[in-house]
């Protein structure tokens, strides 16, 4: 699958390490979030960089206290109904103040990508038959925003003269 990282196609140097499989010593690993909840200990003892995927509907209040040591959060989007990874994406980013790499992963296509993009997310793993390179054009076709959101541009209020709000660009 193609990964896109901050606007770019990159390699994939993640792995995702299967509840029912041994976690690899080196090498970025993704565990799942009742794996990190079982074997937390041993995984923040690795040398190596270490993820946790979030399910739809799993509480990201479950990370709080271990956002600095994860490098990666990846949340999923099973179907394109689903919207819960975008809340997800937001507490995490604005009420939890995580800074690490935000992946979604699942259902990612060009419909939701600068949707996903304003909620914080910074990394998509690609669903099979996505082009990459297409996708990347898709990030400014939204040119008028109606709501404030993780990525502070302005929205459509802000651009029609009204007031900013210092810290989030809200009408005052």
């Amino acid at each position: 699958m193609a990964l896109i990282h901050r606007r770019k196609i990159i390699a994939d140097r993640w792995r995702l390490a299967p509840d029912d499989s041994a976690v690899p010593n080196s090498g970025a690993v993704i565990v799942s979030l009742a794996r990190w909840r079982r074997e937390a200990e041993m995984l923040r003892n690795r040398r190596a960089a270490i993820g946790v995927r979030l399910a739809a509907g799993d509480p990201v209040q479950a990370l709080a206290a271990d956002l600095q040591t994860l490098d990666l959060i990846a949340i999923e989007f099973d179907a394109f109904t689903e919207g819960r990874g975008y809340s997800q994406a937001r507490l995490l980013r604005e009420r939890l103040g995580y800074g690490g790499e935000l992946r979604a992963v699942g259902d990612v296509s060009r419909d939701r990508i600068a949707f996903m993009e304003r909620c914080g997310f910074d990394s998509f793993e690609l669903r099979a038959g996505e082009n990459p390179h297409a996708i990347i054009e898709y990030f400014d076709q939204i040119s008028v925003r109606l709501q404030p959101a993780v990525d502070r541009r302005p929205y459509a209020a802000y651009q029609r003269g009204w007031r900013e709000h210092a810290s989030h660009g809200r009408p005052a």
